[in-house]
């Protein structure tokens, strides 16, 4: 399975505003790069966690569906399917009536199910899943504990920007303790 960021979160979850006042700064000077901080300090929780925290566009390619039937969704939290494609051997798309499928959000990673799911045409990448991830469009959708993480992450980049990629400035103490709680395990 291939997994494909489509469109990026349309806003950060933590603003330029609420960071200038963590660190306690006046002035424009270092917006610029604290607005790349902030967007870094998200990817990195992204990461940490494995999950994507504001709304998301991505694609799925697949080449068959799992033995099982149920398909695991990498990209967490969903929020919504919003398409499944699947390619026939001359390479004509036909998108799978939502009735024909059932969609777990309540697990993580979600789930999805099909009765009797259609074969793919193609050998590679026969089966296209257009899908929405993240907590939601806003940043108050994000939960607290992950935007005090990059708030942390933010400050603590900012402190020791000097220093370069060294053990001690790569994340604040407390870090770990924040996004644990959200961590998905790999499958």
């Amino acid at each position: 399975m291939t997994a494909a960021l489509i469109t990026g979160p349309a806003l950060e979850p933590v603003t330029l505003e609420e960071a200038k006042a963590h660190l306690r700064l006046d002035g424009e000077d270092d917006e610029a790069w604290l607005a790349q901080v902030i967007a870094t300090a998200r990817r990195h929780v992204e990461s940490a966690t494995r999950r994507v925290l504001i709304g998301q566009e991505w694609r799925l390619w697949l080449d068959a569906w799992p033995v099982s039937g149920v398909l695991r969704v990498p990209v967490v939290p969903l929020i919504a399917i919003d398409a499944i494609t699947i390619y026939d051997a001359d390479g004509e798309p036909h998108v799978a009536a939502p009735e024909t499928y059932s969609v777990d959000k309540a697990s993580i990673p979600a789930r999805v199910r099909f009765e009797t799911p259609p074969a793919p045409g193609l050998a590679l990448n026969g089966i296209e899943i257009d899908l929405t991830a993240g907590y939601g469009d806003e940043a108050d959708d994000v939960p607290s504990p992950l935007r005090h993480a990059i708030l942390m992450l933010a400050a603590h980049w900012y402190e020791y920007r000097g220093l370069g990629e060294t053990a001690e400035a790569t994340t604040p103490a407390g870090f770990d303790a924040l996004v644990a709680p959200y961590r998905v395990l790999k499958l």
